[in-house]
């Protein structure tokens, strides 16, 4: 191996402990206060948040980032977040690629089967706004041309971290809406 790059590597090492506070023994503090925030913020959904992804027309350039959010590097299981293969367990759905008329119906009929509180989440920028393909003879252009879309998350494709961060402003929406019905419901009215 070479020493100069070992080196490197240390003084790398040094630098980050350095700027962050943190000496590598044990569990970051950071990132398990930010575990622990995320874990109270998903508490009332019963402790976990069941995904449903959808590939609407997609290059397949998502799909292959969203698989990256489960390995161990970014590991979403442990935050609470998890796929699920039926929308009737899902609260968020995750759509990828322009939506396709042959998709547009299944999108809608999968959007329907969700139980309240849902949300729609666009993930790249096919899915944001149709991409390369707008509208044409085989396309209807982006996710909000079909459902209402809570959370956009540009790129192409977006990059794990990309993801994650809008799943996490997801799940803050989804809060918002959790709030919202239990005002109404309690109070009443809309007020």
């Amino acid at each position: 191996m070479d020493t100069s790059k070992s080196a490197a590597a240390k003084n790398l090492s040094v630098v980050a402990q350095a700027r962050h506070g943190y000496d590598g023994a044990g569990p970051d503090p950071e990132m398990e206060a930010a575990r622990e925030a995320l874990r109270r913020r998903i508490a009332p959904f019963r402790r976990s948040l069941h995904i449903r992804h959808v590939d609407a027309g997609s290059d397949g350039s998502e799909e292959a980032e969203i698989l990256a959010l489960g390995n161990p590097f970014y590991d979403i299981h442990r935050l609470g977040l998890f796929f699920t293969p039926t929308p009737r367990h899902a609260d968020i759905l995750l759509v990828t690629g322009p939506v396709t008329r042959a998709m547009a119906a299944p999108l809608r009929r999968t959007y329907e089967a969700m139980p309240f509180p849902k949300l729609v989440v666009a993930a790249g920028t096919s899915a944001c706004s149709g991409g390369i393909f707008g509208v044409s003879y085989a396309t209807l252009g982006g996710v909000d041309k079909v459902l209402p879309v809570d959370v956009y998350i540009p790129g192409s494709p977006p990059s794990p971290l990309a993801l994650l961060h809008g799943l996490l402003l997801a799940v803050g929406r989804l809060e918002q809406k959790v709030r919202a019905a239990h005002h109404v419901v309690h109070t009443g009215g809309t007020s």
